[in-house]
């Protein structure tokens, strides 16, 4: 199965966006080849660009506190496992300590780095980071993969707790729906939302299919409508009824 999600504001799309830096960002980090080393220090500045909204550490705090609210409602119904709800709460906790202990602006570390800075401003240019242009991070590059991994996960440790919180919120968010199996007849799909306010949509459909959904949607409608791609990768309206479920998440 492969899942899709489509965020329905511009708060969720901005933690989907930071979640797809960190995995590339984790992916490339252990890797070897200073090359690949190399996408994973542009990954952090991405995430930089991403992530310098002032406001976004402190939005992730009231959602966590929000949360741990709504969780300790649990406590009391008998329906719900106990242990699990208390390892949900402790790490809750956790994660909110460690953003609060985070000082300053998200990155500032970095941006007070006049090298990494430099390096920053290079790789906006396309093959900009030549050794001729950088000569001491093209040295830096020869290093031994040990200590270009460790000086990496050095640079990124100031941002783990902002991170670490986008993962609870975001894993939080995915586990409050519940899916329902759906067929969109001829390739489309529409659904009323009754003004019911959500924070993302999740799709999971069969890859044998070979259907992509192309989803658009507000606080009153959703559409789905699914295509393929022919010969020259150009997507086409599907006119087969396409099996698929669907997802509604809010907190």
């Amino acid at each position: 199965m492969i899942v899709y999600e489509y965020p329905f504001n511009e708060r969720i799309r901005t933690l989907l966006r930071l979640e797809d830096l960190y995995e590339k960002f984790t992916f490339f980090l252990y890797q070897q080849h200073p090359q690949q080393h190399h996408v994973a220090l542009s990954t952090i500045f991405e995430m930089l660009e991403v992530a310098g909204r002032a406001d976004l550490k402190s939005d992730l705090l009231q959602e966590l506190e929000r949360q741990k609210q709504t969780l300790l409602g649990f406590k009391s119904n008998p329906n719900v496992e106990a242990e699990r709800l208390d390892s949900v709460l402790t790490e809750v906790d956790r994660v909110s300590a460690a953003l609060v202990a985070a000082q300053g602006k998200t990155g500032q570390h970095i941006r007070d780095n006049e090298w990494l800075m430099s390096i920053r401003g290079r790789t906006i240019i396309p093959g900009g980071a030549c050794e001729f242009d950088l000569p001491s991070y093209y040295a830096w590059q020869q290093h031994s993969v040990e200590r270009r991994f460790a000086d990496i996960a050095n640079w990124f440790a100031p941002l783990a707790p902002l991170f670490d919180a986008i993962g609870i919120v975001l894993r939080l968010l995915r586990e409050s729906g519940r899916a329902a199996t759906i067929i969109a007849q001829g390739g489309s799909y529409q659904q009323m939302l009754q003004g019911k306010v959500y924070q993302m949509l999740r799709l999971s459909i069969d890859e044998s299919l070979g259907a992509i959904p192309e989803i658009s949607a507000n606080k009153y409608m959703l559409w789905v409508r699914f295509t393929s791609q022919d010969g020259d990768m150009k997507p086409k309206p599907t006119e087969n009824d396409v099996p698929f479920e669907l997802t509604l998440c809010s907190f």
